[in-house]
């Protein structure tokens, strides 16, 4: 079997969640793959050794500014004659199936020449009756005609009764625990306005983390670096706590660590706003809706979460991806949620949540 697998590439959620399955489709001799990505400029992406000769096109992206979506700027930069142009050109005829993650090229491309195709994404989740906050009706067509496909498999952090999978999370909880500092990734925060808010909590030590970091510095209590995976990871591990955008693939690495959440959820982004929603619901985050010194000071004071234990093993999905049956969604749904273990608190808030 030949996949074809789409990334939206904006973010680095939605490659985390590709670095999982890429790692296991490696290990296969009944499946090839090969990966295309798109949002970002190529020379922007990181840690890339796991998706091998992987391709790259222009695609669509967000433009964000000072934490919120410029709707404007996102329109005047998307460009909608070489979006049209690559789909067009893509050949999707040596492939058996598309893997997508909320990315429009191979999407279109696929919609066009009849590759079957799905959705395994955070994205697809909201196709169903889920928590949302936020929502329009532009938005609504956004989530429909961005990256369409024959089926929709959302991933999320309950199932909600909707053809939803849990998030795979590969890193597991060392035996020791946080060293005290508290992690920070607010990529579309400007860092001087970072830096402002995290200035007089002088007696906490914040790892801060920003794609406009290029060599990694120290400003007293607040340390400095440009995006790294292994160095991400490792702050992540020993962080006592994170604060974050409302992105769906950090949060579930934190969930799954025990660590607590202070999310700042990006304005004009109803995923975000959703996922924030939800959190709040199982009382899972605090939230921050703007960058505020205070209300990150009383955070400080919260304790752990409860930690939620997802599966790292996507080889039940890949084996579903190759048998082809489609139609059946629920028992690969719930051989996989089989796998979740919450707490017991997170439990009881889970079976008093109401849509």
């Amino acid at each position: 079997m030949k996949l074809l697998y789409g990334v939206q590439g904006t973010g680095n959620g939605h490659i985390a969640r590709a670095r999982i399955m890429a790692a296991a489709l490696m290990q296969r001799d009944d499946i090839s793959v090969d990966f295309v990505f798109t949002g970002r400029a190529p020379e922007k992406y990181f840690d890339m050794e796991v998706f091998g000769e992987y391709r790259t096109y222009k695609g669509l992206s967000f433009i964000t500014k000072s934490g919120r979506v410029d709707k404007w700027s996102t329109v005047k930069e998307a460009n909608i004659r070489q979006l049209n142009k690559d789909i067009k050109a893509f050949d999707t005829r040596d492939y058996d199936l598309l893997v997508n993650d909320f990315e429009p090229v191979t999407a279109w491309a696929a919609k066009k020449q009849g590759l079957p195709s799905i959705s395994i994404s955070h994205q697809a989740a909201f196709a169903y009756n889920v928590p949302k906050s936020g929502n329009t009706i532009f938005d609504t067509l956004l989530m429909k005609m961005f990256a369409p496909t024959d089926l929709q498999l959302g991933v999320h952090w309950y199932h909600f009764n909707q053809p939803i999978i849990p998030p795979f999370v590969a890193e597991k909880p060392i035996t020791s625990s946080g060293n005290g500092h508290v992690l920070v990734y607010l990529p579309f925060e400007e860092i001087e306005d970072i830096q402002q808010m995290l200035e007089p909590l002088s007696d906490q030590v914040f790892e801060c983390f920003h794609p406009n970091i290029d060599e990694a510095k120290e400003t007293g209590h607040i340390h400095w670096h440009p995006t790294s995976k292994k160095q991400f990871q490792k702050a992540l591990q020993h962080a006592s706590g994170v604060i974050a955008n409302g992105g769906f693939e950090l949060s579930s690495e934190a969930l799954q660590l025990g660590k607590k959440l202070l999310i700042k959820p990006l304005h004009g982004q109803f995923e975000q706003l959703s996922n924030v929603l939800t959190l709040n619901k199982l009382d899972l985050c605090q939230t921050l809706f703007q960058l505020d010194t205070d209300i990150v000071e009383e955070w400080l004071e919260a304790p752990e979460n409860e930690a939620i234990a997802f599966p790292d093993n996507p080889n039940i999905l890949i084996d579903w991806l190759k048998n082809k049956d489609f139609s059946d969604t629920k028992s690969l749904c719930d051989t996989l949620w089989k796998n979740v273990q919450y707490g017991d608190k997170t439990q009881e808030r889970l079976l008093a949540l109401a849509i």
